[in-house]
């Protein structure tokens, strides 16, 4: 009996191809890469078992274990899920709309923004001079609330002075993040997850793994001043830039980052 093969099949082949390539790239550096790959493995068995070979009693067992595996890999990916769909609905897919409310947006506004960007650069600048670690987390739509619980609840504005005495080294609540939210800062020494990639460069810190942790769950940003070399950095979408420049930060934040 021969196999039926079109236009269409050809083309279901490529889009399932591509879909299992995006999400390996998702999962690469995790460490659920293996098991991915693993699963994956599992379903070309299938697919050859029931649709190509068509074996009636392995297709049946293979089915019911493809049922029962659906809810495993729910619990198993669940960060990656996550991930997926924050990245999906990031802000940078939606820089068009972004751009038009900018420009119907009041002046008054973007004097704030401005600033506000500008303390922040300046808190960091000084922060980098005296190697005084730091980790500041910007949101932006994707709510924060499980982490902000975690941390001391305070409401205040975006000063550059009240952020150094935060960090500094003696104060008790200079451990954590600190989360900026609608131009307030609404806690500090928030805990943050680490991040699970395995391709982070060995001589990164903790707070650069949470930086990196939080904007893989989220459409968040993170900047980290490193306690140990004085440098800035600048983490989104679960990629970091190291040793950035202040008029390399102010640039990145004046586009919309705060």
């Amino acid at each position: 009996m021969g196999l039926e093969f079109g236009l269409k099949d050809i083309v279901d082949i490529v889009l399932v191809a591509l879909l299992f390539y995006q999400l390996y790239k998702l999962f690469r550096g995790t460490g659920v890469n293996n098991i991915f790959i693993g699963i994956l493995s599992l379903i070309i068995v299938w697919f050859f078992v029931v649709y190509i070979f068509q074996l009636e009693l392995l297709g049946s067992i293979l089915n019911q274990l493809m049922n029962v595996g659906i809810v495993a890999l729910i619990v198993i990916f669940q960060n990656e899920i996550r991930r997926f769909f924050f990245m999906v609905g990031s802000r940078n897919k939606w820089k068009f709309i972004n751009r038009i409310s900018q420009i119907f947006g009041s002046k008054k506004e973007e004097e704030s923004d401005n600033m506000s960007v500008t303390q922040l650069v300046i808190a960091c600048s000084h922060m980098a001079k005296s190697k005084t670690g730091a980790l500041i987390v910007l949101v932006h739509k994707s709510e924060l609330d499980e982490f902000v619980h975690i941390g001391e609840h305070i409401d205040a504005n975006i000063n550059a002075s009240l952020i150094e005495n935060i960090f500094f080294k003696n104060s008790p609540l200079h451990d954590g993040a600190m989360v900026i939210s609608n131009k307030k800062i609404v806690s500090v020494a928030s805990i943050l997850p680490i991040s699970e990639n395995q391709h982070i460069p060995k001589h990164l810190g903790l707070r650069h793994r949470a930086a990196l942790g939080i904007t893989e769950r989220s459409d968040a940003t993170a900047i980290v001043v490193s306690e140990e070399k004085g440098t800035i950095s600048y983490a989104v979408d679960g990629k970091i830039r190291i040793n950035i420049s202040p008029e390399e930060l102010q640039k990145t934040l004046s586009n919309g980052a705060i």
